[in-house]
């Protein structure tokens, strides 16, 4: 089902005005989520995709991340009756946002990597990162918005290296350039595969705020039959000015993963 922009426009993004020092809020839903190949996580041979795409439609994002997305592999063909999808096309005709594919690699006849949604029309970039250690290829998928209004603002989703810390760590580092030398606000989110214990947090924390950490009592994410780990996040350029209105992680089992939600004001 699509959504219009106009409806879109009036519930997800606000402009109001302070009485006190005359600033400008945009409020921003955002939205990461690893969607397990586009399978259901714990019914293999059930494609997933009619409950994601109907869970983002429920919570009304406007950004969203995706990891351990499918493009056109044999894979897809074994919970799809026999044919190849694209996952993000197919996300994004039924969610009604501007979709992008960003492969990592080459991966059974087709392509695997990172997905973005946008409710915004966007200018889409994707981005090889470092393997210095070896191991699976990764990207990071970036869009650069202009809201109405004229404000800019970047978004990018990723999923980081789950074999070598060393790996997480160059890729943590590309990131950082890649988005610290952008002269406006900017977004990260994916699953990054670290804890906070460990140092690809600490490299990202020199740029950006753990939204799920700033906002409080951040909750586990992995796995979604027994969840113990945080390691899917919502990172906030500090090169702005953020409220953090709410972070939540909803418990379904779609996927390995729960999806995580953030909704920021952006403080002009």
């Amino acid at each position: 089902m699509k959504r219009s922009l106009v409806f879109f426009m009036s519930l997800s993004l606000v402009f109001a005005a302070s009485a006190q020092d005359s600033s400008k809020e945009i409020l921003l839903t955002v939205m990461s989520y690893n969607i397990y190949h586009g399978e259901s996580a714990y019914s293999p041979g059930n494609s997933n995709i009619q409950k994601i795409a109907a869970l983002i439609n429920a919570v009304n994002p406007d950004f969203v991340a995706l990891q351990e997305v499918d493009s056109m592999t044999n894979r897809t063909m074994g919970f799809n009756a026999g044919i190849k999808k694209d996952l993000m096309k197919e996300l994004g005709e039924l969610t009604g946002m501007s979709a992008y594919f960003a492969k990592a690699i080459d991966f059974s006849d087709g392509g695997y990597g990172e997905g973005l949604l946008s409710m915004f029309p966007a200018v889409f970039e994707s981005h090889a990162l470092p393997t210095p250690k070896g191991g699976e290829g990764r990207s990071l998928a970036l869009a650069h918005v202009e809201l109405p209004g004229g404000q800019k603002i970047s978004f990018a989703g990723t999923h980081l290296c789950h074999e070598f810390e060393e790996n997480r760590a160059a890729q943590t580092l590309a990131i950082g350039e890649l988005l610290g030398n952008l002269p406006h606000p900017s977004i990260l989110a994916g699953d990054l595969n670290f804890n906070p214990s460990e140092k690809p947090y600490s490299i990202l924390s020199d740029q950006f705020l753990d939204a799920a950490e700033k906002f409080g009592n951040p909750s586990a994410t992995y796995s979604s039959q027994d969840p113990k780990d945080r390691i899917d996040y919502v990172w906030l350029s500090k090169n702005s000015r953020w409220e953090i209105v709410e972070v939540r992680v909803i418990p379904v089992d779609y996927s390995d993963h729960f999806p995580i939600v953030v909704v920021v004001k952006l403080i002009l």
